[in-house]
């Protein structure tokens, strides 16, 4: 099909963007790499009357380390996410989830900050950014704001970003030297996940000292497996210790029933991918 007519700006800074989001008013609609908002477009779910391309905004591109985080523009692709080497040393979770994002022609177009603020519950970014402790940089009329991923997702394909406001970039704690792990089962490759685990683990001399755990496609928002987190700690890193531990992913988490899943087999899938994802982590 054909989307229906609209007006189209391409602004060249944030401000440029945030104008228009405030002359556009609730028609407008960011075209952030356009993957989720084109489909959409073309069978006429949306017909916003102006479109704000973000892909001119330079600022909004590129790795950089600040101190004890690495930052990340929000216009950046999947694709440099996935090669960046500051991203390897420092962030090598999200590289992991990146790299199982659909398929590359996507990964090319597609972009982090795009697909965040999207917040499909099935994406892969979401949970490995809310067990990383990711913090998002939010503009708007007002100025800048910083979220973190704790208070970012707020329910199915909503986040704390406000009208007129916009995604700017998303820093990451570093963790350097800890191991990662996204494990993902889906129907068929590059299909959304059914179900879908974010595991990065410290290790010191065979025992784990720290690890982060998130859950895609669990709830209608990424969700920490804080019960598996505290049931790792202090433990040596064996299979037995691993998979014990593992059968408290499904601890406060509400996943739904569809045409893929039931809920009961998705909370299955979420104790033995969580094995799985951090026994991967832990080498």
């Amino acid at each position: 099909m054909i989307p229906a007519q609209f007006d189209y700006v391409r602004p060249t800074t944030v401000e440029e963007a945030v104008q228009a989001l405030r002359d556009g008013g609730d028609d407008a609609k960011l075209l952030a790499g356009g993957q989720s908002l084109l489909p959409v477009l073309r069978l006429r779910m949306a017909d916003p009357s102006l479109i704000i391309d973000l892909g001119g905004i330079a600022e909004l591109k590129g790795v950089r380390e600040d101190g004890d985080s690495v930052v990340v523009g929000a216009m950046t692709s999947h694709y440099d996410v996935a090669r960046d080497d500051t991203l390897r040393q420092h962030v090598a979770l999200i590289q992991e989830a990146t790299k199982t994002v659909a398929d590359p022609q996507v990964r090319h177009r597609g972009t982090l900050g795009g697909a965040l603020a999207h917040a499909d519950p099935a994406g892969d970014l979401a949970a490995p950014a809310l067990a990383l402790d990711a913090q998002f940089v939010i503009a708007g009329p007002d100025g800048t704001r910083t979220v973190a991923a704790a208070d970012f997702f707020e329910d199915y394909f909503t986040t704390a970003i406000g009208e007129g406001e916009l995604l700017t970039e998303i820093r990451f704690p570093k963790y350097t030297g800890w191991g990662a792990r996204y494990e993902k089962f889906n129907r068929v490759a590059q299909a959304w996940s059914i179900v879908a685990v974010a595991a990065t683990v410290k290790t010191d001399g065979g025992s784990i000292t720290d690890a982060r755990i998130g859950l895609t496609n669990m709830a209608g928002t990424p969700v920490r497996a804080r019960g598996v987190e505290a049931a790792l700690v202090g433990q040596s890193a064996t299979e037995d210790n691993v998979r014990q531990a593992a059968q408290a992913a499904a601890e406060g988490t509400s996943p739904t029933a569809d045409a893929d899943a039931g809920s009961d087999y998705r909370e299955h899938l979420a104790r033995v991918l969580t094995g799985r994802a951090v026994l991967a982590a832990v080498g």
